[in-house]
């Protein structure tokens, strides 16, 4: 996965934001509720027990489960419950347990055959000036981080450094990422395979600076335009240090996809990603539906990878 987040970083990837201001729209269920409804229905409570046991096995003992006559009838029950289309928030009190109760069904509607998967998480309502703010246009940047001084060379990723140390959380949080990522781990000779710095820890400080860090401050840091290289990479070791995602062991893209794809959480952020940032040809932005923000924040929700027990 962190494979994809380089090639993204590369390639200034579209930044796009869900369509929430349509008539009639509704706040989805969350699948935590959705699943204690269906606990209390006796035909969807017994159905939901049956497909947790059809997505119990592995490879190809799932897929074979799945294909069964009970499976099957199971999921076309839940199909018409309430789980069906239940949402999960971005850092709900219980996201983990919802985004499992979510896979508990789409997972056996998409295994093995779709490559994108439906986000589970709920859209988001934007205000109207995060609405019309491009985080990456200098025009846009400018307003949420200024340049020092007019008529001088601005320097929007230096501007946007300036800003954090202006703010205690910002600051704290950035400086820690920074110590972390940069520690080397003490050397080892049993552990030949040892990485140069702790990547888990490393991970953990990135996804917390991003967690707490209020977008005004951490997107200009992450996305402020550069006009070289030099600066490009100066940028990239500031906020996606080298401990962050580099290794002894460089596993393909597809066996990182298939790692992330085992954990709930790290399936979840990979699809929300997927689903809001996929290149659209015959939009202006070329994002689905000119909405960028969806794609900014579905971006920054896939850095530092998510997945707890990885396979080797």
């Amino acid at each position: 996965m962190i494979l994809i987040l380089s090639l993204v970083f590369v390639l200034d990837v579209c930044v796009c934001d869900p369509a929430l201001d349509t008539p009639g729209w509704t706040e989805p269920l969350d699948c935590v509720r959705a699943s204690e409804l269906c606990n209390q229905n006796s035909q969807c409570s017994s159905r939901y027990r049956i497909m947790r046991q059809c997505l119990s096995g592995g490879g190809r003992e799932r897929s074979a489960m799945l294909a069964s006559r009970e499976c099957r009838g199971a999921l076309e029950v839940l199909q018409d419950s309430t789980l069906y289309d239940c949402r999960c928030k971005r850092g709900m009190k219980k996201e983990l347990q919802c985004l499992q109760n979510y896979w508990s069904i789409h997972m056996g509607l998409s295994e093995g055959e779709e490559f994108y998967e439906t986000s589970p998480y709920e859209p988001i309502h934007f205000s109207e000036e995060f609405r019309h703010a491009s985080i990456i246009s200098d025009s846009s940047l400018s307003r949420v981080s200024p340049c020092s001084e007019a008529g001088k060379p601005c320097n929007p990723c230096l501007d946007a450094a300036k800003a954090c140390n202006l703010n205690e959380t910002c600051k704290r949080l950035r400086s820690a990422y920074n110590s972390i990522c940069s520690k080397a781990t003490p050397p080892q000779p049993a552990l030949a395979n040892q990485e140069p710095c702790s990547r888990k820890r490393c991970q953990k400080a990135l996804r917390q600076f991003f967690e707490r860090v209020s977008w005004e401050l951490s997107y200009p840091l992450l996305f402020c335009s550069c006009p070289d290289q030099a600066c490009a990479e100066r940028r990239r070791r500031t906020i996606v240090p080298s401990c962050s995602h580099q290794e002894r062991h460089k596993p393909p893209c597809l066996e990182l996809r298939k790692t992330c794809r085992s954990d709930a959480l790290c399936r979840s952020r990979l699809a929300d990603f997927h689903m809001n940032c996929q290149p659209t040809p015959h939009s202006v932005t070329s994002c689905p539906n000119d909405h960028f923000h969806g794609c900014l924040m579905a971006y920054v929700g896939l850095i530092g990878p998510h997945f707890k027990n990885p396979t080797p």
